[in-house]
């Protein structure tokens, strides 16, 4: 019977575990991924319709451009849209604000944008900085979106925007990922670098290489590997959070855990390779590497130096002192890096640290170094307990006499109860006091005290 139940239990408990790790494994399967959007802005000025090759231009791009619409068809998380410029006034005189979005973003519009190129008379001129500036607000607001523009053009600026600056100020604010840009015709790669990631097409194979490297950049994740270094080179630093930053618009790309794959090798990441990050490695205190940039379809490995060891603080009993804040300091400084709790265990970076025990007195222990997986632990005097009793409210300080002065220690509260009782490290001590009823100076008390570790002393300040 008792084997029975005992059966009964175990089951029960197996049932409970497995069901929180399904529950942990689903919510881990159902992290949505995002939704890549790609505005291409496409030139329909007067000049596509020169010769170039075996058609005009804007029909060769037309033509290789559907075909890569079609092949994005069944794609998932992707949404298009276009704008074209230069298409709805005539050159010359040309109009600087000609530009509109044609096609706005969808999941199943590859037929439509299609339609609306074959439909286009190339007949304007070439405000591209306009057009930009005017895709900023092409892209809907979204919480898990990449934003991405393509522009294809055979031209310069033609004219007073600049393009560059239009680019850096929507990446900056975050609103676009860094674009592309194909040059149709000739080498426009001086003057379009400044704008995104350049890619010159002088014949339609050029063109069509340069389209299929784009989307693949745009679609495909690739894989990068942070080795948390520890003092000797070696990656076996871990658990600790990673936050990757966007170098250009200073936003949080993704917030990271890190941890060790089966092999006990530092887990692969599959990340945005359109982003140069900034990496913060939130030690204590927190470490960093900036401008990282990968390459799509290529594995990036970044080492960071993040060698850390264990800072812990110890008295003979440590009850009293458990809630007793730590303020902790890089050697030297004045900064506070972080404030431990007396009775806690916690991890730093190698290195000399200054730490200031708010016990009473306050306890400052200097040059304590941290080593490299190994913990280093503060002992201080065991505390003792002077319980401080009136018979009246008033008002009153604690000091501690050090070499014939009084350093303030404490303020005396003013409670019904006429007794307080203080957590104090070895040494004397001096009580000022005078009741609130009293409206003579002279009626101050003055008592003296030793506190020995681990005794309790008794003030009594009126017999």
């Amino acid at each position: 019977m008792k084997m029975r139940v005992v059966s009964v239990l175990f089951l029960l408990l197996f049932a409970v575990a497995f069901s929180n790790l399904q529950a942990q494994t689903d919510q881990e399967r159902d992290l949505p991924k995002p939704v890549t959007r790609i505005l291409f802005v496409f030139d329909a000025s007067q000049s596509m319709i020169g010769r170039w090759e075996s058609d005009t231009k804007f029909n060769i791009a037309t033509r290789l451009f559907s075909n890569i619409l079609d092949s994005l068809r069944a794609t998932p998380n992707l949404e298009l849209a276009l704008r074209l410029y230069g298409h709805q006034r005539n050159y010359p005189p040309g109009d600087c604000s000609d530009t509109k979005l044609e096609v706005p973003f969808s999941d199943d519009n590859t037929s439509q944008i299609k339609k609306v190129l074959r439909s286009i008379s190339p007949k304007g001129i070439t405000p591209i900085a306009f057009a930009l500036s005017e895709a900023a607000n092409d892209f809907p607001p979204c919480d898990n979106c990449r934003n991405i523009i393509i522009l294809i053009t055979d031209g310069i600026e033609e004219c007073d925007g600049d393009p560059c600056l239009v680019s850096a100020e929507l990446q900056r604010q975050g609103i676009i990922l860094k674009p592309f840009i194909v040059g149709i015709g000739r080498n426009f790669k001086e003057q379009f670098e400044c704008i995104g990631t350049y890619f010159d097409a002088k014949d339609e194979n050029e063109f069509k290489t340069a389209l299929k490297i784009i989307i693949s950049r745009a679609l495909n994740p690739t894989s990068i590997q942070v080795n948390l270094l520890d003092i000797y080179g070696d990656p076996t630093e871990t658990n600790i959070n990673m936050t990757f930053y966007d170098n250009v618009s200073g936003k949080i790309k993704y917030n990271l855990i890190h941890s060790m794959n089966s092999k006990g090798y530092p887990d692969t990441l599959e990340i945005d390779p359109l982003v140069t990050y900034d990496i913060v490695v939130q030690t204590i205190p927190p470490v960093r590497k900036d401008s990282i940039r990968l390459t799509s379809g290529i594995h990036t490995t970044v080492g960071i130096d993040a060698p850390q060891g264990f800072l812990a603080f110890r008295a003979v009993t440590n009850a009293t002192l458990k809630n007793t804040p730590c303020i902790i300091r890089k050697a030297g400084s004045h900064e506070t890096i972080n404030v431990q709790q007396f009775d806690q265990q916690e991890k730093y970076l190698t290195g000399k640290y200054d730490a200031e025990i708010l016990s009473l007195p306050r306890i400052i222990a200097e040059n304590i170094e941290i080593r490299q997986n190994h913990t280093t632990t503060v002992e201080i005097p065991r505390p003792g307990i002077a319980v401080i009793q009136t018979t009246t409210n008033g008002y009153g300080s604690l000091y501690l006499q050090d070499k014939g002065k009084l350093v303030w220690l404490y303020n005396m509260k003013d409670t019904p109860a006429h007794m307080e009782t203080l957590y104090l490290q070895p040494g004397d001590y001096t009580v000022v006091f005078r009741s609130k009823y009293s409206n003579k100076t002279f009626y101050t008390i003055e008592k003296k005290f030793t506190i020995n570790p681990g005794q309790t002393s008794n003030v009594r300040l009126y017999d």
